[in-house]
């Protein structure tokens, strides 16, 4: 049962983060505006086609990207604006327990943290599908940043444990290939090989077609060669899992990762850390909603001189130091050999830790 005092916080803490919030996204939209206006003009695309197109997924986009953040100072805003009338000294001196006084923090934090990790699960890979599709046609295709021309066109794959494949100039729209070989190692010792001079999806039975092959194969000593004019494989491999996507983490669904992280693993893949960082971090990022309104809240309910100024800037520098030691945990796991879990949920565990021993050393 909320009492008055619950909602009259919970009003304060929900209606200075939606504010904020808002701000900050509309200043992002202006400052992306000015940085992708002649992007904008190159597509051709009316206003309301960029709304359609862009914009609708980059709202979202952005919000999940300050949400944890811009919860943390809208607790510190409000909370040390309340802290400097002596609002909290009245409430304490009326007999409320502190306990009890940060429990709408809790019940907004939970409340804020449900949402965001609904949106991150589900809503924003929706949203960032919208806007990466339009980066990727408008935007990065005229970026000054050169890179190989064959980048998107050269192949190498492990299809299974033991299995590996590469393919040349591969043509996502007639989905041929040139250069194909096949590799087949065990004990480190290749036991069957296989080329041939073309490789082309047959949509009609759904299977890899070789033209003009030659398959080797290995048995100590021995080797045994055959030429084929036409063959049929299967490389566990469909067309549409070899368009390259710079965006795929940010644009799959939870499940959708997940099914993918585990179909990679099947064949041996390698580099999965970004797309096992990205899994972990849709569920750490929601719970650090809970720290960081902690930590706001214990920290800016005490009066202080200097009042709203001194925690809003104690309040960025905190923000700033969690935001360095996410990228710096995620950089150590896709970079190195930093456990891709631990890496989602280091911050966390080191907020968490600062929240408890601020709580303990607040005067109550």
């Amino acid at each position: 049962m909320l009492t008055i005092l619950d909602r009259y916080i919970l009003r304060k803490f929900l209606g200075t983060f939606v504010f904020t919030l808002l701000l900050i996204t509309v200043i992002a939209v202006v400052i992306d505006t000015s940085e992708k206006a002649d992007d904008f003009v190159r597509s051709g695309m009316t206003a309301w086609q960029l709304v359609r197109n862009y914009y609708i997924g980059f709202v979202p986009f952005i919000m999940s990207m300050i949400f944890p953040l811009m919860v943390f100072i809208a607790v510190i805003y409000f909370s040390s604006k309340m802290a400097g009338r002596s609002e909290f000294i009245a409430i304490l001196a009326g007999g409320v327990r502190y306990q009890r006084m940060l429990r709408p923090y809790v019940i907004g934090s939970v409340f804020l943290a449900l949402i965001f990790w609904m949106a991150s699960q589900y809503w924003v890979p929706r949203a960032n599908e919208i806007r990466t599709n339009f980066q990727a046609v408008y935007v990065d295709r005229n970026s000054s940043y050169t890179s190989d021309p064959y980048r998107n066109t050269n192949y190498y794959l492990r299809v299974d444990p033991v299995t590996f494949v590469g393919f040349r100039y591969y043509d996502t729209t007639n989905k041929t290939a040139n250069s194909f070989f096949l590799q087949k190692i065990r004990d480190n010792k290749v036991y069957y090989n296989l080329r041939a001079e073309t490789i082309r999806w047959d949509e009609k039975r759904s299977e890899w077609l070789l033209y003009n092959a030659i398959e080797h194969k290995f048995d100590g000593l021995k080797e045994s060669v055959r030429k084929i004019d036409t063959m049929s494989i299967n490389l566990n491999v469909k067309p549409r899992e070899l368009r390259r996507d710079d965006y795929l983490k940010d644009k799959l669904t939870t499940p959708e990762l997940k099914q993918f992280i585990r179909m990679e693993e099947i064949r041996g893949s390698e580099g999965l850390n970004t797309f096992k960082v990205e899994y972990y971090h849709r569920d750490a990022t929601p719970f650090s909603v809970i720290i960081m309104t902690l930590i706001g809240a214990v920290v800016a309910s005490r009066k202080i001189r200097g009042g709203s100024g001194l925690h809003l800037a104690y309040g960025i520098v905190t923000a700033a130091i969690f935001v360095v030691m996410d990228k710096f945990s995620v950089t150590f796991s896709t970079k190195g050999d930093f456990p891709p879990m631990l890496a989602a949920w280091l911050p966390n565990i080191i907020f968490g830790g600062v929240a408890c021993w601020l709580y303990v050393r607040t005067p109550k």
